[in-house]
């Protein structure tokens, strides 16, 4: 595209700024915190009010779509042209709970703009990133000349996200006709720095479980029985030893069965961020690292499976001593799965080896509260290089690439729909997620919104799926 038509898109948004801001301070005071049993009514308003400003962006389609729950938004914008490609734009609208007792420096969900960054519950976390897409389609319209996007644009915005989408992956499947799609976008990510913008490929699955041990049918002496009878407690300790070799590998068989291992192109590219180890730790309040031999930080956290003791427990745990071989023993673990595992077999797996482990004596029982897809696009992947190349005209500089060692719904959509996963944010590590004082830097606001006005039309250009 031409400079002549990157000019009118700046232009555009120079325009339209202060306008697009007010809307978005207007929508950031409403405290749409799903957690939270009393603000469902807020988190209704905040779907009914986004409805609302994507009929006056334009979208022809808006509707509020109703859950178990909470409501999510859905919207979409027919592009006119039956061979162009159709993409599916997902955020969400819901907040985390916030109070100025918690350490906000301001109330919460009253915004205010200090020094080109926008304070307030949201601002990052997802609301402006969300929003950054109602200016960036006008902007492409606008430059184009163009009365419907380039592409068949449809938008779903998540009201339940940050409770951890219980009904999410219902409402895709009953609305999986209506999000029909070829590539999903999702504007709920950040970039690595704000002089190092960077495109996520990827994010991790999840499992987790709850192990209970049951050993004597009640507490005994420990003179009386100890040494003689199997303790749960020290099981639960021998699970735990037990969980990795000694290069820090998961030791569970059948674990890495199926893993997508890193190509040398994508480790070079990591090794091409500017990762300083010890600031790393400061973020992470922690004052060493470890974890399996032969793989890099970034690679341990971002593209290799692990297994966590996110809980051990058991016997007496008040002052003094109470010496007794305890009744029952509790482990909680939970895992990160990568591309090409799967979490049933992961699963399956684990309760074979708690099973071959333990001692007779010992009943057990294993809890898993359900699991999340790895997702993972290749990086010659046509709608990922779009993606890449309109971000890179927004910043005017070479875009770099990350992966999330989280997990989120992403996967759900990916399982679904069987279509890629893409990731568009520009929210930075310094704007505070789920933390007092979350803000967006409103250049880099701007720059979300910039990429997306170019995108469109990339992907409709460069992109035509079968």
């Amino acid at each position: 595209m031409s400079t002549t038509s990157d000019n009118a898109v700046r232009a555009y948004i120079a325009d339209h700024r202060d306008g697009f801001l007010a809307d978005l301070a207007e929508w950031l005071r409403i405290p749409s915190v799903s957690a939270d049993p009393g603000c469902a009514a807020e988190v209704r308003r905040s779907a009914e009010w986004l409805a609302g400003k994507l009929a006056e962006t334009g979208f022809p389609v808006t509707e509020v779509w109703e859950t178990e729950g909470l409501p999510a938004v859905f919207a979409e914008w027919p592009a006119g042209d039956p061979s162009a490609p159709t993409v599916l734009v997902y955020g969400h609208h819901d907040v985390q709970p916030a109070a100025r007792e918690d350490g906000w420096h301001t109330d919460p969900f009253e915004p205010v703009t200090v020094d080109g960054r926008l304070y307030a519950r949201g601002a990052a976390d997802d609301k402006g990133q969300v929003f950054f897409h109602t200016l960036g389609v006008r902007a492409h319209l606008a430059a184009t000349g163009r009365t419907a996007p380039a592409v068949n644009l449809k938008l779903l915005i998540e009201g339940e996200e940050e409770s951890g989408s219980p009904h999410f992956p219902a409402l895709i499947q009953r609305h999986a006709d209506r999000l029909a799609c070829d590539a999903v976008i999702v504007s709920d990510t950040g970039m690595w720095a704000e002089d190092t913008p960077t495109v996520c490929t990827g994010m991790r699955g999840l499992t987790d479980c709850q192990i209970d041990l049951f050993g004597p049918d009640q507490d005994i002496h420990s003179g009386s029985f100890g040494g003689a009878v199997p303790n749960p407690a020290t099981e639960a300790a021998r699970l735990a030893a037990a969980l990795h070799d000694a290069d820090r590998r998961v030791a569970i068989p059948g674990f890495y069965d199926g893993v997508i291992e890193l190509t040398e192109r994508e480790r070079e590219l990591f090794a091409e961020l500017p990762f300083e180890e010890e600031r790393w730790l400061r973020t992470a309040h922690s004052h060493a690292t470890l974890g399996e031999t032969g793989a890099t930080t970034l690679e341990r956290i971002w593209a290799r499976p692990t297994a966590e003791v996110n809980g051990i427990g058991g016997g007496y745990q008040g002052p003094g001593g109470k010496t007794i071989v305890p009744s029952s023993a509790q482990l909680k673990l939970s895992f990160r799965l990568v591309a090409g595992q799967d979490a049933a077999a992961v699963q399956q797996a684990v309760r074979t080896w708690v099973a071959d482990r333990l001692p007779a004596g010992i009943r057990h029982e294993i809890t898993f509260w359900g699991a999340t897809r790895p997702c993972l696009t290749p990086l010659d992947h046509p709608a990922l290089q779009s993606v890449v190349r309109a971000m890179g005209r927004a910043f005017d500089t070479t875009i770099r690439f990350t992966r999330e060692g989280g997990s989120g719904p992403a996967a759900d959509l990916q399982d679904v729909l069987g279509v890629p996963v893409l990731f568009l944010g520009i929210s930075v590590p310094s704007d505070g997620w789920h933390a007092p004082n979350e803000k967006v830097e409103l250049d880099l606001l701007m720059k979300g919104v910039e990429t997306a006005a170019y995108l469109w039309g990339d992907l409709a250009d460069a992109w035509r799926p079968s």
